[in-house]
């Protein structure tokens, strides 16, 4: 990923020198696991713990022989130990330190990935919270329908922050997966005890059924995880982008002093973090379809995968976790304009309490259709006329009692409530 978009921890997390340190990780607790059975002498096991060592760029010369990449590794590091250096990479196969490597990885990006999720979701119960009688105007196909208030908004995208914490949680966990179980498998070379304590020691879980690679679809699981958080991050970015606009002027996210919106216009103040989020939701997305695409390998194994992943899996955590960032700061730092809010619910000249107009016409002996009828007309007419609803409704349905149907407290009236269900999630 570009540097643009990483951030420095998740950055290092996918490195080259983490990439290689993991590598020599999972070769030391192999090492040692070996001379706990007696199977590698204890002298040899201690020189190989205290001098192997390498270089990156002695690696990648290395490679440039061997055209592969875990075998110019074990090289340069069994060449830097000396004699002991014949036990590195015993009865392993390369698939056993990739995959298990790849595990120690991924649990640590989805730390980040997971702490990033709740913050922004709590973040989101925050502002709900502060916002939970706030009235504004609630907008279906784009267009006024009902008022609603913002926190009963913010609490329904807080909600899904929630479930793709969960779902993160659960995929890191899933993908989080390591096997030393040899070629193709079968524990030939070394058996199951040495996976078992090699992986205990890492405090990776085992793959049941490694057929000398972890199955591919927990990456898939990870990856379609990170999509839909991504997605939800998007979902709220397109409502701050959309209420932003200057004719709705709801909500702006943050703008910073110094900040220019346009190199031409002086006056604009762009939603271009929301527009940021919303483009890398789309990647995201492309990332979950690779990692479907990898799920079928032929027999065994091949390395089909290898470069997808090699790509997909930074980029699609290093891309979450920056998002992550933005969306916090926009929940953050968002003004709200709950004056402008008050305002919009004004635009339609009170069509937007058509529902309780109709409701109280049928409570009053109309039937259905007629009282649909009534208010149709006079609403739309409302709308078209900037005429206010309420004078035609007088005039259309005399007697009838305008107070209850025209009170916007009516709209807010279970919003503590609603919003109070954020208090299960802990």
């Amino acid at each position: 990923m570009i540097e643009r978009y990483t951030r420095p921890e998740m950055g290092a997390v996918w490195s080259q020198r983490r990439k290689l340190d993991t590598w020599l990780e999972v070769e030391l607790a192999v090492v040692d696991a070996l001379a706990a059975e007696g199977a590698v002498p204890a002298q040899d096991a201690a020189a190989i713990r205290e001098r192997a060592s390498f270089t990156e760029e002695e690696v990648s010369k290395r490679e440039k022989v061997t055209d592969h990449d875990v075998a110019a590794f074990v090289d340069v590091v069994a060449a830097s130990i000396g004699d002991p250096g014949r036990w590195v990479h015993h009865g392993l196969t390369s698939s056993d330190v990739l995959d298990t490597a790849l595990a120690l990885q991924i649990a640590a990006a989805g730390s980040l990935l997971v702490a990033g999720a709740r913050a922004y979701r709590d973040a989101l119960i925050h502002r709900a919270r502060e916002h939970t009688d706030t009235l504004c105007v609630g907008r279906t196909h784009g267009i006024q329908a009902e008022p609603t208030t913002f926190g009963v908004k913010l609490a329904g995208f807080a909600f899904e922050a929630h479930r793709n914490v969960q779902r993160l949680e659960r995929a890191v966990t899933t993908a989080s997966v390591g096997a030393l179980s040899g070629a193709v498998g079968t524990y030939a070379a070394n058996g199951p005890q040495l996976e078992e304590a090699v992986l205990s020691r890492l405090g990776l879980a085992r793959e049941d059924v490694s057929t000398q690679v972890v199955a591919r679809d927990r990456h898939a699981e990870l990856l379609q995880a990170v999509a839909l958080a991504g997605a939800g991050l998007e979902r709220f970015a397109t409502e701050v982008r959309h209420l932003q606009r200057t004719e709705v002027r709801e909500v702006e996210e943050p703008f910073r002093a110094g900040q220019k919106g346009s190199s031409a216009m002086p006056h604009k103040r762009n939603p271009i973090t929301g527009e940021r989020i919303t483009g890398i939701a789309r990647l995201l997305r492309g990332y979950a379809q690779a990692g479907l695409e990898d799920v079928a390998l032929w027999h065994e194994r091949d390395i089909s995968h290898s470069s997808v992943e090699r790509v997909a899996l930074p980029d699609a955590t290093i891309l979450l976790d920056y998002a992550h960032g933005l969306s916090l700061r926009v929940v953050e730092g968002m003004t709200v304009h709950g004056d402008r809010m008050l305002e919009n619910l004004e635009a339609t000249h009170g069509a937007l309490y058509s529902q309780r107009a109709l409701l109280a016409l049928v409570e009053s002996g109309r039937s259905r259709d007629e009282a649909y009828r009534i208010v149709q007309e006079n609403a739309q007419r409302a709308w078209d006329e900037r005429t206010p609803f309420r004078d035609l409704l007088a005039v259309a349905a005399p007697g009838l009692d305008l107070d209850p149907i025209f009170d916007p407290a009516a709209f807010s009236l279970h919003a503590e409530a609603i919003v109070g269900r954020l208090d299960s999630i802990r």
